[in-house]
């Protein structure tokens, strides 16, 4: 998405996607013509409205939805509001159980992925790792996710009561995302060996090689035998597991139970009519008492994988993120207050720190032309002194004078950066003084070089003492 965002919108000069199974955020670096020099962070209400638009497109095409339902789904912001809203992502404030860890790694992983497919931006870094700054701290400072509190971790802490003891317990991973690597790690951490992982997409392979944990191919087999079942695709819309049949026009391989319908029908990867079928196979094998084993089913996407259905099977207990975040552990208002006030005090100096940035820009502009000023009149004043001294005196007068309008200069676009004042106006209004000072001397009949003797205290417009 962030390639595509990149080669087919020439406004976006960058893009970082941070995709789980409960959040889809895309970062864009704009290029704003119609924003005021100097002003980077500002972005005009067409052009954003244009950049939304066109994600919004892209989101249509990728995903078969419609370009109106993929812009409608989604919340835009811009300047200091994505610093806030980054920020607190990544400090684990905007997750269902607060001060989760989970969300610091995949924020990281998200800039490298950006990395390797060459879509970041010099300001997209910056703030990704600024991000990650401000996130490390919170966990140093208010200890929030000290003790490992996540979705994943919620999720199996209320599954344990209506499974097997770990070691004993069969789970199967739907999803081979950055959550499935949680749950993996997760599972393990409490003892859990029987791990297997499904993958709609065909990667379960090599992600059960990278964890050493089985991959399956036929889930309705798996789900059989399974006492847990984590399903993290975050796929939502899309193929959808289902009773494998021989219906026309179906291209299912045996036993995947894996069918293609029309995208307007898909909704779940998971359909109650696979589990069912999955159980009446497990009580065939169970034996004479025909007694399934119980199942305990969490769906930890935000769109949910799971149809609501499969809660109503007899012996499944299923489990979304509604039920984890109703069940999520509560932390005490003051390591929360804590660490919101690092987060703004982090996206406060980030924000500085980039208006700074800015105003350096303007400085060199501004020194480069004061300079250019200094230069110009000592050429054309070249042939009006009798004496190397005074031609001397003179050139150490002008940049004496120069330099010192320079200085408060910079002071001034320094404050007015800090102060949101548009920068341009005060490098222009600065630059402004030192013409008044050479077109007002030349001005008079007869007149020599333009020594600076009188000079105009202030500017116009910002208040620049100028002798």
């Amino acid at each position: 998405m962030g390639t595509s965002a990149v080669r087919t919108c020439e406004m976006i000069t960058g893009a970082v996607v941070l995709a789980t199974c409960n959040r889809f955020e895309l970062y864009l670096d704009l290029v704003d013509g119609a924003a005021a020099p100097g002003s980077p962070g500002t972005l005009s209400e067409r052009d954003l409205a244009h950049a939304a638009d066109e994600v919004a497109r892209l989101i249509a095409v990728e995903s078969g939805v419609s370009q109106e339902a993929a812009r409608s789904a989604f919340t835009v912001r811009s300047g200091e509001g994505v610093t806030q809203h980054l920020f607190t992502v990544a400090s684990g404030l905007d997750s269902m159980v607060v001060g989760e860890r989970e969300i610091a790694g995949q924020v990281r992983r998200a800039l490298d992925a950006s990395h390797a497919e060459s879509t970041t931006s010099p300001r997209l870094e910056r703030l990704f790792q600024s991000a990650s700054r401000a996130s490390k701290r919170v966990a140093h400072t208010t200890h929030l996710g000290a003790d490992g509190r996540s979705v994943v971790s919620v999720g199996l802490d209320l599954a344990e009561a209506s499974i097997p003891p770990w070691r004993q317990t069969s789970a199967v991973i739907v999803g081979t995302g950055a959550y499935a690597g949680a749950t993996v790690a997760a599972l393990r951490a409490r003892g859990c060996v029987d791990i297997a992982v499904y993958s709609a997409s065909g990667r379960a392979e090599q992600f059960a090689t990278a964890r050493g944990v089985d991959a399956v191919t036929d889930l309705v087999t798996a789900l059989g035998e399974a006492d847990l079942v984590v399903s993290c695709s975050g796929a939502g819309r899309g193929n959808r597991l289902a009773r494998p049949s021989a219906g026309p026009g179906e291209a299912a391989a045996p036993g995947s139970g894996l069918r293609t319908d029309d995208p307007s029908d898909l909704r779940y990867i998971l359909e109650t009519a696979a589990v069912v079928a999955a159980r009446d196979d497990a009580a065939v094998r169970a034996g004479d008492d025909g007694t399934a084993r119980p199942l305990v089913v969490l769906d930890l996407a935000l769109h949910h994988d799971v149809d609501p259905g499969v809660g109503d099977i007899d012996q499944v207990l299923l489990m979304d993120l509604g039920t984890i975040r109703s069940h999520a552990p509560s932390t005490s208002s003051l390591p929360v207050r804590a660490a919101r006030e690092i987060v703004a005090a982090a996206v406060t100096e980030f924000t500085v720190g980039e208006t700074l940035r800015a105003a350096d820009s303007v400085v060199v502009g501004l020194r480069d032309r004061i300079t250019a000023e200094v230069e110009a009149e000592l050429a054309r004043s070249a042939g009006s002194f009798t004496t190397d001294a005074d031609r001397a005196a003179h050139e150490k007068s002008l940049r004496r004078f120069a330099a010192t309008l320079l200085h408060r200069g910079i002071t001034r676009i320094r404050d007015a950066a800090r102060a949101g004042e548009p920068l341009e106006e005060v490098a222009e209004d600065t630059a402004t003084v030192l013409t008044m000072r050479w077109n007002g001397r030349r001005a008079v009949p007869g007149a020599g070089p333009a020594t600076p003797v009188a000079e105009p205290r202030h500017s116009p417009r910002d208040g620049l003492a100028a002798g």
